[in-house]
């Protein structure tokens, strides 16, 4: 899921691995939604349809029905399956904008985020006559860099039941086992850190799935792509408050302010923890000169975010793109005193001292961040560079 925001270019945009904040639909007043549709700035295209996001085609069911007879369709035997795609799903891109794909896209390539693989998982186990439960897990907020934008990330998991069915026509011969569900989940942070986790809807996802690939069209400068995305999600749940965000967002890039403030004030209505709308409804204001409102807004969320070291991260990216390395290596620096585990900040401080020509101490400081990643992309990428620094630093002792 993926918000987008950037304060070099003044945006913050929701992606997803799954995508920012959601709410419990129960709780949330009866609003009334902006008027988007229409748009004359923008040509509607055509969008996958919520069907064609969770369909899966002959070779797959094909497969499944060849592993899987209708004698053994149960949880226990369709873990190995589910355990297939936990490990083999390179969750390296979980918190990247892009690789929003379908269940089909997805089993062909296993290099997608977490919400394109939850969805394959739902899927499958549909299929096998498993119930499917998806949940947002509710991880702080993170923040990852793409294309000079800053990506608020969030985060979902899947949780997979056997359930009793007296129907003749049930998939699932049901065995004695000790376990009644499994928690399907990409992101090794969120299995080991047990966050609080709420369940979704088909629909909310079908939502998060087009806010992401809306979010990816609009860092690409597809707008018209973008808004189409975008509509298609406030329309599958318009209480999806990451989408009327991102909305507002591509509304601001097309001078349209006045659409994108009731976009953003209709997503902070429904979700008041939406930060992201929230910091980019201040940018708004700073744009309308209405200089005090945003002052206001941003006060609150820095003393909110001050204890989140991920906050800090993305303000030393920030300095760092604009060529103020002294701030970017404080921020980082205090980024590693609230957690030292964090491979952002280690990587953050090493190509800040790369571009200050200290490559011993970028060196040194990428060798913590390649020790503290979590993902073999990360791992890789680090080495890489670990070995490109080498090289570069035994130059400088030979002078």
């Amino acid at each position: 899921m993926t918000t987008l925001t950037s304060s070099s270019k003044l945006a913050v945009i929701c992606v997803l691995c799954f995508l920012s904040a959601c709410t419990n639909t129960s709780n949330i007043p009866l609003l009334t939604a902006p008027i988007v549709a229409n748009n004359p700035s923008f040509t509607v295209y055509p969008v996958e349809s919520h069907a064609e996001i969770f369909a899966l085609n002959d070779k797959i069911t094909q497969q499944l029905d060849l592993a899987f007879p209708s004698n053994k369709r149960n949880l226990n035997n369709t873990k190995k399956l589910l355990n297939f795609l936990l490990e083999n799903g390179d969750a390296s891109l979980s918190y990247q904008a892009g690789a929003t794909l379908t269940a089909n896209q997805a089993y062909n390539d296993l290099n997608a985020n977490c919400l394109s693989l939850s969805i394959l998982a739902y899927s499958m186990a549909e299929y096998l006559g498993l119930h499917g439960q998806f949940q947002t897990v509710h991880i702080p907020e993170y923040w990852a860099v793409s294309n000079g934008y800053n990506l608020l990330t969030g985060h979902i998991n899947l949780v997979v039941k056997q359930q009793r069915n007296t129907s003749t026509s049930s998939n699932v011969t049901y065995l004695y086992n000790n376990e009644n569900s499994l928690i399907i989940d990409f992101d090794p942070n969120s299995r080991s850190e047990k966050f609080k986790t709420t369940p979704i809807t088909k629909q909310r996802i079908t939502a998060m799935f087009y806010n992401n690939k809306g979010a990816t069209a609009m860092l690409n400068g597809l707008y018209d792509l973008a808004y189409s995305y975008f509509l298609a999600a406030t329309k599958s749940d318009e209480n999806y408050s990451g989408a009327w965000g991102n909305l507002a967002v591509l509304l601001r890039l097309h001078s349209q302010y006045a659409n994108a403030e009731l976009a953003y004030n209709f997503a902070i209505a429904l979700n008041p923890d939406n930060n992201t709308a929230l910091g980019n409804l201040a940018l708004l204001y700073q744009l309308t000169e209405r200089g005090e409102l945003a002052d206001e807004i941003l006060t609150k969320l820095d003393l909110k975010r001050q204890t989140n070291p991920y906050y800090h991260v993305a303000l030393g990216n920030d300095a760092y793109l604009i060529k103020n390395y002294q701030d970017a290596i404080k921020h980082f620096n205090k980024a590693k005193l609230i957690d030292r585990q964090i491979h952002d900040s280690y990587f953050g401080l090493a190509r800040t001292y790369y571009q200050l020509g200290d490559f011993k101490q970028a060196y040194m400081q990428l060798r913590f961040a390649n020790k503290y990643a979590d993902f073999d992309h990360d791992k890789q990428r680090y080495q890489n560079k670990l070995q490109a620094l080498s090289e570069m630093t035994a130059k400088v002792d030979n002078h």
